[in-house]
């Protein structure tokens, strides 16, 4: 765990820029701004207010309160974002679950990234040096990727050109950020590989792709053997018509172009064919945020 008490560590550093008066960053051209752009910031719970435009008014209080319980003992995975509006205050701008679950449990502190003015360039470009590091562990690429699309308004396509990869590339680092919060924290400290996390992923059963997470690190399990784990575990709940057969019963037209569509959107779509020639597009979402992302993939299309 000494990488997480690093990364703290840094976070806090940086927060102390932001509390000298004096040298208050407001702008991308100010002294020090260059080390806050793109970067994680420990921000005071106290000191960011909600966004009152926010359109969504109703949270669930259970699901609140299991991500308060996770956030307790793995702490915030992905950093909320957040906009200066003065010395030391600033307002959301994603994450208010984040920040809501750790209100509940008291927390003094979240990690944050913070928008200032004129940040829109340098934002953009510290995001893509970040990506170019070395020592960037599968999660951390996968937050900058959304973190471009999300904040730059990037298309996946376009952010294919800005980094130098392919599509298929980012949506299979984009998928990760899906996985249970327990397992990107594994991944994050090195536990499983990437290649474990894409495979684990398939499983949509929450509680079955935590149970074989831990018999993947209880076992020492290669991709491989966790390839061959998820396959007994999903094909034990099919029944005889699997999702080959149901393939097979597609037009050729869609079977060539059914993967394309899955590694497009980065979710499990299903695609249904009738005798008249109509068919129909299922394209399934986790979340709100989740919606969010594909409705800029459609929009940017």
């Amino acid at each position: 765990m000494a990488k997480a008490t690093k990364k703290q560590a840094l976070g806090r550093g940086l927060s102390a820029l932001l509390k000298d008066p004096e040298n208050d960053i407001t702008t991308a051209q100010d002294k020090n701004a260059d080390k806050v752009v793109g970067n994680i910031v420990e921000l005071e719970l106290d000191s960011i207010e909600v966004n009152p435009f926010q359109p969504r008014t109703s949270f669930n209080e259970e699901a609140l309160q299991e991500l308060a319980t996770s956030i307790k003992e793995l702490g915030v995975i992905q950093p909320i974002t957040v906009r200066k509006l003065g010395f030391n205050s600033y307002q959301l701008v994603s994450g208010e679950r984040r920040y809501r679950a750790s209100k509940l449990i008291s927390l003094d502190r979240i990690p944050a990234y913070i928008r200032i003015a004129n940040d829109q360039e340098s934002l953009e470009m510290a995001l893509v040096e970040n990506i170019q590091r070395q020592d960037l562990d599968p999660i951390e690429i996968s937050l900058s990727y959304q973190r471009l699309i999300d904040e730059i308004n990037l298309t996946q396509e376009q952010l294919s050109d800005r980094v130098g990869k392919k599509r298929s590339t980012i949506s299979n680092y984009l998928r990760l950020l899906k996985l249970d919060p327990i397992i990107q924290t594994g991944m994050r400290d090195g536990f499983i590989s990437m290649g474990h996390g894409r495979t684990l992923i398939t499983i949509e059963d929450p509680a079955k792709q935590i149970e074989a997470y831990e018999e993947v690190i209880e076992k020492s399990l290669s991709v491989r053997d966790t390839e061959a784990l998820v396959r007994n575990m999903t094909t034990s709940k099919k029944s005889s018509s699997s999702t080959a057969n149901d393939r097979e019963s597609l037009p050729d037209y869609i079977i060539e172009n059914i993967d394309l569509f899955k590694s497009h959107f980065g979710a499990k779509v299903d695609i249904k064919s009738f005798s008249d020639g109509r068919g129909k597009i299922t394209i399934p979402f986790s979340s709100e945020e989740d919606f969010k992302r594909i409705k800029k993939m459609i929009d940017g299309a």
